[in-house]
């Protein structure tokens, strides 16, 4: 068995999981990154060994549990555009869904007995009441929240019927980037609201769409809680030790109990960048609610976690360094 305990991140090329790795590796952790490189970047795996492959693809999969001799997985690995997920649900149950299945399937061939899943406040839909719990009623009102939701009830039964120990993470909107500029937010396209008011801020898109104003919220615009990328990655290592240590299977919230509207952090953008910042106001998107903040309460009695890193003005301060220093566009 390696010296330092060994533990494989599907999706660890992306942003969550490259930060996660770097997390991992900080604490004593040997972090393998698995990922098909087809949403995540090769330059983003530093903090450990890498191993190309799709999470459809079973078999590659045990090769690399066994391989490594690994001992408990963070499953990152999903697609997670929820405009994207209303035009093509098929493909978000396919990957998502079917993916984490072959990546179970792997995983109780090769005896790996924990998972911490990346899920998503999306299970919650539209909550009637705020902030919410992890009481509150799941009811998904895009297919990328449905397809997380489903993995959850899968895990569940994985762990009744197999003696799975498994952590759901439901965070809220991760923002923000590695406050040292070793990782950080690249996609193609993009499509999160902090990193496009930065790249109009940067001239490297004419504006900056704006999805919605007429919500039933003060301003118009939705309300959202963010959390700072580098909490979120603390909480997954607390989480994973949470399980060593025989915590009980859990879904908690990841959250700051704040929520920012499109238009707060329109104005926090354009505080961090020193400018205006161009935005075109279009029309609400098919499966944005208009309000989610956290209860976090679970998370820190369980864990011992606190959002440390999430104020607004870190998260944009962090997001613009990035922004300013990375020279790897696409």
């Amino acid at each position: 068995m390696p010296s330092q305990p060994t533990v494989l991140v599907t999706g660890g090329a992306g942003y969550i999981g490259s930060h996660t790795a770097k997390e991992l590796a900080q604490s004593g952790y040997r972090a393998v990154v698995y990922d098909n490189l087809s949403r995540g970047h090769r330059w983003s795996v530093r903090w450990g060994p890498f191993e190309e492959g799709d999470l459809l693809d079973q078999e590659r999969l045990q090769g690399v549990l066994v391989k490594h001799e690994i001992q408990a997985v963070l499953h990152f690995a999903a697609f997670a555009w929820v405009g994207e997920s209303m035009q093509s649900p098929e493909i978000y149950f396919q990957n998502n869904v079917g993916g984490t299945l072959s990546l179970l399937n792997a995983m109780r061939s090769s005896k790996v007995k924990r998972l911490v899943f990346s899920s998503t406040c999306a299970v919650y839909g539209s909550p009637e009441v705020l902030p919410i719990e992890e009481s509150n009623p799941t009811a998904p009102s895009n297919p990328y929240g449905e397809s997380k939701l489903m993995v959850e009830k899968i895990l569940r039964w994985e762990g009744l019927c197999h003696g799975l120990k498994w952590v759901a993470l439901r965070y809220f909107n991760a923002a923000g980037c590695d406050a040292e500029g070793e990782t950080g937010e690249s996609h193609f396209p993009e499509t999160h609201l902090i990193p496009s008011l930065l790249e109009a801020a940067q001239g490297l898109r004419a504006a900056c769409p704006i999805f919605g104003s007429d919500y039933p919220t003060p301003d118009g615009t939705c309300i959202r809680d963010y959390i700072h990328v580098t909490d979120l990655a603390d909480a997954h290592v607390r989480a994973l030790r949470y399980l060593e240590n025989g915590g009980s299977s859990v879904a908690m919230n990841l959250g700051t109990g704040d929520g920012y509207s499109v238009n707060q952090i329109l104005a926090a953008a354009e505080a961090a960048a020193g400018r205006p910042i161009p935005i075109e106001r279009q029309p609400r998107r098919p499966g944005d609610p208009p309000r989610l903040v956290a209860a976090p309460r679970r998370a820190i009695e369980l864990l011992g976690w606190k959002p440390v890193h999430s104020s607004i003005e870190n998260i944009l301060e962090t997001a613009w360094a990035w922004q300013q220093r990375c020279t790897i566009k696409h």
